[in-house]
Order: structure tokens, then C-alpha cells, then sequence
């Protein structure tokens, strides 16, 4: 087990666990054997799907635990009674130094209040922000604050900038990504004060590993043209679910516009097209600011998605992501 990468899994959280995850870490070995799996979680539920894959004992581990939290259950509550659950378990094992990195499928709420219930913030960091991949016309990128922070100050943007370019760089390895903030138009004097303070901020400051490429707006986020995208978690939210329900209405619409005959001569361009909107190629979202990662599984996807997030959750400890933020800190003033 040299040299290899530590992940504790909730294996109980999310649709159709635990056999999605077990699914999901033979699908990933497909990208890097060079992980290890500590899967929290009813042991015997656990082993029956192991059970049919003998072969991936030997990157598990199970550690028995009673209890999980459910999806509909409040954060608050989550947290309250949740001690002996496989997500507590599993973001408990960071806290302690045993794994690297922790992932869940379950319910988003109690992860975040778990994570910083359990974990203590970088210092310098007021406030952690949830970050995730983003498909464009190049590639991707990466936009953050995804719905942690509903209200944030300039300090809080500048930290998401400082720890959007270090997850950029340790998912990507480019020396200095560049950096937009999200803003009703492109002009300097555009957008409400706390954007025009970071935008300042941002702009001024010689001290950074980024490029600081000053405003984007809602229609441009696609274009590939930046690599790290800042805006507060309510505005973040509505963007990111305004552009899943746009995809899946594309799709859908063109299956059913398009005849047998259609689909047959543009196959290979459609194909193409749905792979590259694919949301299971972008699952896990980032907890940064925590001075361990946890990495957040969509709930719903199916063990393919699941396996991307693991890939997420490599890189993510080879990069040194938390080294890379620390190194990248902004000092502000407010």
C-alpha cells in the first residue's frame, strides 16, 4: 500500500449503495490502481456486494458501522445524531489522519455540516465553498461557490479564487489558470460593491498564482476562454441547475425531433455530443477550505459517475490541493 491514495468512502450514502460504490471502484481502476478504499458502513451489506467482486478485496477495507444518514434528513439532525453513521465514520478517519481524502453520495446538507463540524478550516480561510467541474467548449473549468455560502463578503471571494486556481492546478497541472468573477456585464463599475471590491482586490494584487481576467458573464461560462470561475453560493446554485435542466432539455428535444433516419446519418456527431454533456464525467464537487478534501458524489448517479469521482479524489491528494491553497493565499483586509 506505498505510495497510495487513501479514500474514505460512505459507502452506505446515496441510490442504490452500497453496490454502486463497489460497482464504481472496479470502474476506476480502469483510470488508476493506485488507490486504497476504507468503506464505512453495514459490514455484511458491504460484503455481499463484494462478494460477487473477490478480486477488489484486495483495495478494500470495511469498517463496520451501525447506522447512516438519510437523504431527507435536515442537517441539524444529521449532525446531532449521526456519530456512528458511515458519513460520520468516514470524515471522523480524515480528522484522525488515517485516509487522505473522504467521499459520499449522501445527502449534502449533513456533509458540509458534518465536514466542518469535524474538520478545522485552512487558516486564513473564513468560509469554505463547494467547487465542481464544468464542461466547455475546450475542456473545462471550475466554478465555485456552488451553494455553501448563499451570502459572501470580498474576502470570501478572493479566498474561492485562490482556492479555485489551486484545485485547477492539481486537477490539470496548468502553472497559472486564469480567473474570472461571475457579474452582470463586463465593465469595471458593472455589479454590486462586494464585486467591485474583489474585482479590486484581484486586480491589484502581485502576490497570486493566477491570471486575474476581471468579469464574466452568465452566457460566456461555456465559451473555455477562463479556467476557474468565482461567484457567491446563491448566484452559483441557480447557475448551476439553470445549466443541468438546459442540457437535459437539449437532449431530450433532439431525440425526439430526430427520425430513425436522422439519427442514423448523424450518429456518430450526436454520440459525440451527448458524451461531451454528459454529467457523469463531471461528477464530484469539492469541499474546499478544509484542511482535509471531501469530495461530494451526485446521489443519484449510477456507478460510472461514481468512478469519475474517485479519479476527482486522485488527483486531488497527488496535486497536494491543500499545500497549493495555502501557497496561493490572498491577505485582505476588511
Amino acid at each position: 500500500m506505498t505510495n497510495k491514495v487513501k479514500i474514505a468512502v460512505d459507502a452506505m450514502g446515496g441510490e442504490h449503495s452500497p453496490k454502486k460504490i463497489i460497482d464504481g471502484i472496479e470502474a476506476s481502476l480502469n483510470f488508476n490502481k493506485n488507490n486504497h478504499f476504507y468503506l464505512f458502513g453495514e459490514k455484511n451489506i458491504i460484503e455481499k456486494s463484494l462478494d460477487e467482486k473477490k478480486d477488489l478485496y484486495k483495495f478494500c477495507e470495511i469498517i463496520h458501522t451501525k447506522d447512516k444518514i438519510l437523504d431527507d434528513e435536515s442537517p441539524l439532525t444529521a449532525a446531532k445524531r449521526g456519530k456512528n453513521s458511515s458519513m460520520w465514520k468516514a470524515i471522523e478517519s480524515l480528522k484522525d489522519k488515517q485516509t487522505d481524502i473522504a467521499l459520499s453520495a449522501g445527502n449534502t446538507g449533513a456533509l458540509l455540516v458534518i465536514s466542518r463540524l469535524l474538520l478545522n478550516t485552512i487558516e486564513g480561510i473564513s468560509k469554505p465553498a463547494l467547487a465542481a467541474l464544468w464542461p466547455n467548449k475546450n475542456d473545462m473549468n471550475i466554478v465555485l461557490d456552488l451553494g455553501a455560502n448563499i451570502e459572501c463578503s470580498e474576502k470570501n471571494l478572493s479566498d474561492f479564487a485562490s482556492m479555485g486556481s489551486a484545485l485547477f492546478k492539481s486537477l490539470f497541472e496548468k502553472e497559472k489558470p486564469k480567473v474570472a468573477l461571475l457579474n452582470v456585464g463586463l465593465e469595471e463599475i458593472k455589479g454590486n460593491e462586494i464585486l467591485k471590491k474583489t474585482y479590486s482586490i484581484l486586480k491589484n494584487d502581485k502576490i497570486k498564482n493566477f491570471e486575474f481576467c476581471g468579469y464574466i458573464e452568465g452566457n460566456q461560462i461555456m465559451n473555455g476562454d477562463v479556467d476557474v470561475i468565482i461567484t457567491d453560493g446563491f448566484t452559483g446554485n441557480i447557475a448551476l441547475k439553470t445549466a443541468e435542466g438546459t442540457a437535459t432539455f437539449i437532449t431530450n428535444s433532439l431525440r425526439e425531433s430526430l427520425n430513425k433516419l436522422s439519427m442514423l446519418l448523424s450518429y456518430k456527431s450526436l454520440k459525440r455530443f451527448k458524451e461531451k454533456l454528459d454529467p457523469r464525467k463531471y461528477n464530484g464537487a469539492i469541499f474546499l477550505g478544509l484542511q482535509s478534501p471531501v469530495v461530494k458524489s451526485h446521489g443519484s448517479t449510477d456507478f460510472f459517475g461514481f468512478s469519475h469521482s474517485i479519479n476527482v479524489c486522485n488527483k486531488i491528494v497527488k496535486g497536494n490541493l491543500i499545500k497549493k491553497i495555502e501557497s496561493h493565499l490572498i491577505t485582505v483586509d476588511v
